[in-house]
């Protein structure tokens, strides 16, 4: 029987006390007894149709998504129920027909439809069938929002504006100085023109690492963020940084390091432990205030009590974050009160930390300022076990 075919002789009241009756004995309606799943306890819209098209389960979450009382939409045929349309504006159960259409077709993908008023819903559906090619027994069809699929394009909408005003402003300056060094090569002294070079340079390195940082995101949100493991001194990769800073005009007592031995045997990867030590400190010096104290000291390893790792506490002495921003520091786009940057670099030090089976956390620190503090396991090879 085709959808929107009703049984002979029963009304929508009659269809909703006999599935009303029927709840407490049918597990697709009134739950598993198995496991005392509900059809309410889902997270995402069920909508079940029996063999005739009729709408026998419409649960908490389909109610919610659609907008659709409980009571309109059982008894009634599902393309009633749910008269969706796709964005073109036409019909979908005209175009799916899942009880009349090919008999090898077991469902349909997820896809964005609408719903009169323009309210939009991703649905997928099942055909239950009792033999492959039989007829529909029941049709699942299940119901999304699109509050999380518009965050995401959202986000990515905002990752795309602040990659391209991030890459405007040195791409601007390269073109610039290189169309005026062609122009008039012989106008300018050796000093100058070593200026402009070293400024071109010092942009191309710029561009450079918002491309790695584009990487490092695409990577993470994936898992597809590659490791490769081989002995690292933390305590001695943290010398080297605070060298960087200080021959960057840095003044040596602005940092005190602090480094509790012995220190066990660390695994991990080099070049992305200094990743992490430079955002960190990085951050420290251009946000914070006084004294950067760092310290490194064996810790428990996280998850496990009876493992030693690694941790690194990063501190400043500076206004340090404000409580209701602790919880947003690690997402994107986070900048703190000053502008500036893309906002990732504290995502992807997340990202790299736990990628190592590390965690990170941030607080107030003993100076007022903020304090990082990550904790890396040994990850030692099976090899050497």
């Amino acid at each position: 029987m085709a959808v929107g075919m009703s049984r002979p002789g029963r009304t929508h009241a009659a269809a909703v006390r006999a599935i009303d009756d029927a709840a407490s004995t049918n597990p697709v309606i009134g739950g598993d007894p198995a496991t005392g799943l509900d059809p309410d306890d889902l997270p995402d819209g069920l909508v079940v149709a029996d063999e005739s098209g009729r709408v026998i389960c419409f649960n908490r979450a389909a109610v919610r998504i659609t907008a659709t009382p409980r009571a309109a939409a059982l008894g009634r045929s599902v393309e009633h129920a749910l008269p969706f349309e796709d964005l073109k504006g036409r019909r979908w159960w005209d175009l799916t027909d899942p009880y009349g259409g090919l008999a090898t077709r077991v469902g349909q993908p997820e896809r964005n439809l609408l719903l009169p008023g323009g309210r939009e819903v991703l649905v997928s559906a099942r055909y239950v069938r009792d033999t492959p090619t039989g007829p529909v027994r029941r049709l699942v069809v299940s119901l999304r929002g699109t509050e999380a699929r518009r965050r995401t394009e959202r986000s990515h909408a905002e990752l795309i504006a602040i990659v391209a005003h991030e890459l405007r402003s040195p791409l601007t300056s390269v073109k610039g100085f290189t169309a005026t060094l062609l122009a008039k090569w012989e106008r300018f002294t050796d000093d100058q023109k070593r200026l402009m070079l070293e400024t071109v340079d010092a942009d191309a390195n710029r561009v450079n690492r918002l491309i790695a940082e584009l990487l490092d995101i695409s990577r993470i949100d994936s898992g597809r963020l590659e490791l490769r493991r081989q002995p690292v001194d933390v305590s001695a990769a943290v010398e080297r940084h605070v060298q960087a800073l200080t021959a960057n005009g840095q003044a040596p007592d602005r940092f005190l390091v602090r480094t509790r031995q012995p220190l066990p045997d660390l695994w991990a990867d080099p070049d992305k432990v200094d990743q992490v030590l430079g955002n960190l400190l990085e951050n420290a010096v251009r946000h914070g205030e006084g004294t950067v104290t760092i310290e490194v000291a064996p810790a428990s390893a996280p998850g496990k009590s009876d493992e030693i790792g690694t941790a690194v506490t990063v501190s400043d002495e500076g206004p340090g974050i404000p409580e209701e921003s602790m919880g947003r520091v690690f997402t994107r786009f986070w900048r703190g009160s000053k502008r500036g940057g893309t906002g990732l670099g504290l995502y992807i030090v997340k990202g790299i930390v736990e990628a190592h089976g590390g965690t990170i956390t941030v607080d107030r620190g003993p100076g007022g300022g903020a304090e990082f503090r990550f904790i890396l396991p040994v990850s030692a090879p099976a090899y050497l076990a």
